[in-house]
């Protein structure tokens, strides 16, 4: 028999019998009452993805910044702690699009109060060439940081963006929102901790 004959012969047998042994399996898995598939269920027509809500997020009120290592834009490891002011932490990134809208809204508020308040960018999925290009078209001059191994994403318990965080200055976490604007967020600060 010819090389390629025996090939083909072999993978001829393979798939009947993993055909076979498959079909052995859903026979016992239907005849033992197991699962049976639902009628309901279309798999040829297109569907349409959903990226999760900022609502889906768990509440973080009164938890403490994650004590993590993330990244500055510069690529040095550094946790995220407080120095001494309330901050406003924002977890973004390019592609979401409620994100992008919101990013000119908190540069102009770091404009007006980055004295009193700091500013910080999380990002837990772009490049830093990315990250710093995409924000700084829309004003961004506060801090950004990268967080590229999810660790302080998935310590919050965030699945979907972009999220708001109002940090005390001991590091807790006093306020959380999903997307916001400029009136929004002034109101926010103004209220907790007097600055407009």
């Amino acid at each position: 028999m010819r090389p390629r004959v025996r090939l083909q012969a072999a993978a001829l047998a393979g798939a009947v019998a993993i055909s076979v042994v498959g079909a052995v399996i859903w026979s016992r898995t239907v005849a033992d009452g197991g699962p049976v598939p639902d009628d309901d269920v279309v798999m040829d027509q297109p569907g349409e993805y959903v990226e999760p809500a900022a609502g889906t997020n768990p509440s973080m009120a009164g938890q403490r910044l994650p004590d993590v290592t993330v990244e500055g834009a510069d690529g040095v490891a550094r946790r995220l702690q407080p120095d001494g002011r309330p901050m406003v932490v924002n977890l973004w990134y390019s592609t979401c699009p409620p994100c992008t809208r919101e990013l000119a809204d908190l540069a102009a508020v770091h404009a007006a109060v980055g004295e009193q308040i700091r500013f910080v960018g999380v990002d837990p999925y772009d490049t830093a060439a990315t990250m710093t290009s995409f924000a700084a078209e829309r004003g961004v001059t506060y801090e950004l940081w990268r967080d590229p191994g999810f660790d302080f994403t998935d310590a919050l318990g965030v699945v979907g963006m972009p999220v708001t965080l109002l940090v005390d200055t001991d590091g807790r976490i006093v306020h959380q929102q999903g997307p916001i604007d400029d009136d929004e967020l002034r109101a926010l600060l103004s209220e907790r901790w007097g600055v407009s």
